[in-house]
């Protein structure tokens, strides 16, 4: 897996760590028995507490004179118990809003979100971190497929949540399903058209997602090697850039006030103040007061990153939200209703949906695998890495193989508890290498918080008391990470003329795309009565009209059809080469002017 000696792209470049000389792997052992480990640590101070600096951890940086490393406690180290505890409810902080995050913009207000009631948002939320914390024992446990080679699972301390790629997909699919009547509209007496809650939708998407996650169960038995030849590091590296590049919009328009009907800005009407006109505390899109507490919001992230602790830098997204939502609450913006009305304790399939399959939908949700698989490699890689365990060799393809599988196998089983298609978080790796602990024991009491928030439903509905301007103010950092994510990838391209080449001709579709979405719209003018035909078109308006598909798409063609030694130049040979014949022509002039013409004119003696 390690690039030397490779002139490819390889896995380890698509994601690479930035923590290579901060751990070492250390020799594969086989792992211990968790539950003899335990039992062993609880009758002991030492295996409750152990002996650790939790002033560094804890304390700001400036109230730390002495800089030092914490301990770092590998993939099956004796964690303390209460560090343990402490650990898995700290990277619990940092996975909730990651979780959460695409659950409220998919069920939000608009034309793109599903318009859902407050009872099946506050359900679907609880349900959202319920599949996250019981999936995720799949990933962190990893089992071995009776009487093969194959695993299901990673082994690591790997955390799933719904993918952010879903977000675009389904945004594009309920935009078609309103324009084509699928979902019901009103039209109020402004004139102004008011999406219905659409149920149905959510169910269409479910039993999609179903369908699609057999693609990436399937490619997850594929070699590696032939997996990294489809989808390289320029293919995901793109991906991953127009997935990021499309959502953030959305986070700008929530965070002036919201991403529903008002802010199309209409003089009268529910939507003529933001959120609505019933909110308790509503002003117009692109208030000042919107725009301050977003501010707030992404403030508080920059400076927690610059002056927090450990322990905060690693929960400085929901640190970010608290603080908003308490100023905002102050202020008199938050609605408590939803907390009012949530039913204290939830669980999944409370509340149901009618499960379709919605064809024009497939192709998008065969790109949000294909998506999933990208994701997967590289943040298996780099939680390999963080984690101090091998990033080659068959332990690490195993890990590969076993990660795919399990999110194939999670978003199955997340569709039938009710939730969107699931992917291993990155942002595993960050809270990793911040707080240095890598181990199992965490993960599971991680799973364990996690599952709390989402079983007592009062907890999972303060999401939806959030303000939209709090939460846009935290999904635009969120989803420029993403973006900066898919910039990172490329950067690690050789770039030659065949690089860019691709690059350029799947954003120049793929960018074009996100900023006018609307003009393949009247593309085909059919108007018949074949519905097959019309689903058919319809489809094609979708994946054409959504960005990161087209690109992606595009991507992965030309990176199949154009020949690899095609421009084979990279930009640095290419800058080396100028530099070279500059420096020739440089000592060529101080050798005419130390030597003049006509010193330089020889007789030449030509023998016969």
């Amino acid at each position: 897996m390690d690039s030397k000696g490779s002139p490819s792209p390889t896995i380890k470049e698509s994601i690479p760590s930035t923590s290579q000389s901060q751990f070492d792997a250390y020799a594969p052992v086989d792992p211990p028995n968790l539950w003899k480990v335990f039992k062993s640590q609880v009758t002991t101070r030492e295996g409750w507490w152990g002996e650790f600096d939790w002033k560094t951890m804890c304390l700001p940086n400036v109230f730390n004179k002495e800089k030092r490393n914490a301990p770092f406690w590998g993939l099956n180290s004796r964690l303390p118990l209460g560090l343990a505890i402490i650990m898995g409810f700290q990277h619990s902080l940092a996975m909730v809003s990651g979780v959460v995050t695409p659950i409220l913009l998919m069920t939000g207000s608009g034309s793109t979100s599903l318009n859902l009631t407050t009872a099946d948002q506050q359900y679907l939320l609880s349900a959202a971190l319920i599949s996250s914390a019981i999936l995720s024992l799949i990933q962190i446990t990893r089992f071995k497929i009776w009487r093969t080679g194959y695993y299901l699972g990673t082994g690591l301390l790997s955390v799933v949540g719904p993918n952010f790629a879903s977000i675009p997909a389904t945004s594009a699919v309920i935009q078609n399903m309103y324009a084509n009547g699928y979902c019901p509209t009103q039209t109020l007496a402004d004139g102004t058209i008011q999406y219905l809650p659409c149920r149905e939708a959510w169910g269409a998407i479910l039993g999609t997602s179903m369908v699609c996650s057999f693609f990436e169960m399937g490619m997850s038995f594929l070699p590696p090697k032939t997996i990294r030849r489809l989808f390289p590091p320029i293919v995901s590296g793109t991906t991953i850039l127009l997935i990021g590049c499309s959502v953030i919009s959305t986070a700008l328009k929530d965070w002036a006030g919201g991403s529903g009907g008002c802010s199309s800005l209409p003089e009268t009407g529910l939507y003529s103040l933001c959120p609505s006109t019933d909110a308790p505390h509503p002003l117009p899109w692109g208030s000042p007061e919107f725009i301050g507490l977003g501010f707030l919001v992404f403030a508080t992230i920059v400076l927690i990153e610059n002056f927090g602790s450990a322990f905060m830098k690693s929960s400085q997204i929901v640190i970010g939200l608290i603080v908003g939502l308490i100023v905002a609450a102050a202020c008199g913006y938050v609605d408590s209703s939803s907390i009012d009305s949530a039913p204290p304790i939830t669980f999944v399939w409370v509340k149901t949906f009618p499960i379709t399959v919605y064809g024009p939908a497939i192709i998008p949700f065969l790109i949000v695998y294909l998506d999933n698989m990208l994701e997967s490699i590289g943040d298996i890689t780099a939680s390999c890495d963080v984690s101090g365990v091998e990033v080659e060799g068959p332990i690490f393809q195993s890990r590969i193989q076993g990660g795919l599988l399990a999110d194939g196998v999670n978003s199955f089983l997340a569709a039938c508890m009710t939730i969107s298609p699931l992917v291993t978080f990155a942002q595993n790796n960050g809270v990793v290498s911040m707080t240095r602990c890598a181990n199992r024991i965490a993960g599971y009491c991680c799973c364990f918080f996690i599952l709390i928030y989402g079983i007592f439903g009062k907890i999972s509905s303060v999401f939806l008391s959030i303000p939209a301007p709090v939460l846009g103010g935290m999904n635009a950092f969120l989803f420029a990470s993403v973006t900066v994510s898919g910039i990172r990838i490329l950067a690690y391209l050789d770039w030659t003329r065949r690089d860019r080449f691709i690059v350029t001709c799947s954003l120049a579709l793929g960018m074009g795309v996100t900023l006018v979405p609307s003009w393949f719209t009247h593309f085909f003018s059919y108007s018949g009565d074949n519905e097959a035909l019309k689903g058919f078109l319809s489809a094609i308006e979708t994946i054409v009209g959504t960005g990161y598909c087209i690109g992606s798409l595009l991507a992965i063609f030309l990176n199949l059809v154009v020949p690899a030694e095609w421009g084979p130049e990279t930009v640095r040979e290419i800058e080396e080469k100028e530099r070279r014949e500059r420096d020739k022509l440089r000592e060529g002039l101080q050798q005419s002017e130390e030597h003049p013409l006509e010193e330089l004119t020889t007789t030449r003696t030509v023998e016969p």
